[in-house]
């Protein structure tokens, strides 16, 4: 998720088409706490309770650690982890992954929310899907596809990624934007999605990469960039009508337009 800067605000809200997707199997549904609009996909029954209390306790440490150290969710820049010991475990994760991406915190919020929710939910589920604005926590297949929603760009909706190996795993699939939504960024992507190994680290690093393309030239770079940082494994850069990637996913097309994480 873009870097919010200065509030604590997981996720901007709005309408979800695309979490109405008939293809998807398991159990579906949402759960919501003030901005944290989660949507949970799991293979158990009966986990709507335990992900409600997951995302009130990580919201509860992350708001009352913020409340206690409003410097720390207005930094734009790295905080090292050493410096708040006693920080809550999500804002150890966003703290070190931020480090690794050169952004503030808060860049990693709404990937580390979803993490948190969904290694909870792992106890009782073999499978977990947790999107939360766009950011997502995947756990338990062998293969996943998403679609990648990015604004007004003729590419949005059409274009998608491929995830495989050759056991069932888990990563982070985060997606920013300099044109959609209300978070704070410093670019003009219409999306930049990336493939980690854990979802604070895909958030934080979605966003330094989406700060650095103000145009179709940028592209290249921003996905050679990315793929140098350890722990991320893929990267989808659009501007408009241009577009790069690089890693290990398969760029997929999709017969009609579909709104994507």
């Amino acid at each position: 998720m873009s870097e919010e800067g200065h509030n604590f605000s997981p996720a901007s809200y709005r309408q979800r088409r695309y979490r109405r997707s008939p293809e998807v199997s398991g159990y579906v549904f949402e759960t919501r706490i003030g901005e944290s609009d989660l949507w949970v996909n799991v293979s158990a029954p009966g986990l709507e309770e335990k992900a409600y209390e997951s995302l009130l306790r990580c919201r509860s440490q992350l708001e009352n650690f913020v409340a206690g150290n409003p410097e720390w969710s207005q930094s734009l820049v790295p905080v090292p982890a050493s410096d708040y010991p006693l920080a809550p475990v999500p804002a150890k994760r966003m703290m070190t992954a931020a480090e690794v991406a050169g952004v503030g915190p808060m860049a990693a919020v709404a990937g580390a929310v979803a993490e948190a929710v969904g290694l909870r939910l792992l106890q009782d589920a073999t499978t977990v899907v947790i999107e939360n604005g766009g950011d997502i926590f995947l756990a338990g297949a062998s293969q996943y596809r998403l679609a990648i929603f990015a604004g007004n760009s003729p590419l949005s909706g059409r274009v998608g990624i491929q995830l495989e190996a050759g056991e069932p795993f888990s990563c982070g699939v985060c997606t920013s934007s300099g044109r959609v939504g209300h978070s704070l960024s410093f670019g003009r992507a219409d999306a930049v999605t990336i493939v980690a190994d854990d979802a604070p680290l895909a958030d934080a690093v979605a966003t330094a990469m989406a700060n650095r393309v103000r145009g179709r030239e940028d592209l290249a770079g921003v996905i050679e960039r990315a793929l140098r940082i350890p722990g991320v494994n893929g990267a989808v850069a659009i501007y408009e009508d241009g577009l790069a990637a690089g890693g290990e996913l398969e760029l997929i097309g999709l017969p009609e337009a579909t709104e994507g994480f």
